[in-house]
């Protein structure tokens, strides 16, 4: 493999328990890099920071949401058609504002030679860190 650097996209899933009160929590992060063949998602679902901005919030139901994310992100054949598109696709797919409570950020680009090291990293200072 090349030690270029190759563009790659990211975004950051956030889970808003009210959009009124503007209160959100970091659950997870995918990346995106085209030229290498890699989508890939991680998340954290932090039960008692949940609860703390939202004590009625059903955090089982925002696990198996997210869980579902990633089986998508991974082309899991058991997460249905979504799952089966190209990661172009589904990355679109996972970056589209699509639940009130599960948002993802802005899409976000950079440049690297190690995807999987710049999900790590991602994962570890934007969702993890607090956890």
């Amino acid at each position: 493999m090349s030690s270029a650097e190759d563009a790659f996209q990211y975004a950051i899933w956030r889970v808003v328990p009210s959009v009124e009160r503007g209160e959100a929590l970091n659950v997870g992060v995918v990346v995106y890099c085209r030229r290498r063949q890699f989508l890939e998602a991680r998340v954290l679902v932090d039960q008692e920071r949940l609860r703390a901005l939202s004590p009625d919030l059903d955090v089982d139901a925002v696990r198996h949401h997210l869980d579902g994310l990633v089986r998508v992100a991974a082309g899991d054949p058991t997460s249905g058609a979504i799952a089966a598109m190209p990661q172009s696709e589904r990355f679109g797919w996972l970056t589209a504002a699509s639940s009130t409570i599960v948002q993802p950020s802005p899409i976000h680009t950079g440049l690297c030679s190690n995807p999987e090291a710049v999900l790590d990293r991602l994962y570890t200072r934007l969702v993890a860190a607090h956890a």
